[in-house]
């Protein structure tokens, strides 16, 4: 079969947040995670949330009604510097999960001020 399309890259990733919080997305996000804050469209501003910007995706917390963490279904952040990373989490209070599961590479997992699991993962 041909395909008449073809994949570029992943654009963005969703997660589900509670309401209001925003203010704790934009300490981890923003401040610990280092990522810059864009401004959602004004027609979906409204509906609470906030988007961040990272080198070749983005990052939309949306608030979801009845909110549950994802706490199987997760993003994957491919990071240089990885033992860096891991070292601020803990230092600021998140798990640091790691997994040897997936030959050639380290990762861990972790989760965001709401619980929804985000794995971190650099080749070595």
């Amino acid at each position: 079969m041909t395909a008449d399309f073809s994949f570029e890259q992943v654009d963005h990733v969703q997660l589900a947040i509670p309401a209001g919080g925003e203010v704790a997305c934009r300490v981890f996000w923003g401040g610990l995670l280092g990522l810059a804050e864009v401004p959602k469209p004004p027609v979906l501003a409204p509906r609470g949330g906030c988007w961040f910007d990272g080198p070749g995706f983005q990052v939309h917390l949306g608030v979801e009604a009845g909110f549950r963490p994802a706490r199987k279904a997760h993003p994957g952040f491919r990071i240089r510097g990885i033992r860096a990373l891991a070292d601020r989490l803990a230092s600021a209070g998140y798990p640091v999960t790691w997994s040897d599961e997936v030959p050639g590479q380290d990762r861990f997992h972790t989760a965001d001020p709401f619980g929804n699991r985000l794995e971190f993962l650099a080749p070595h």
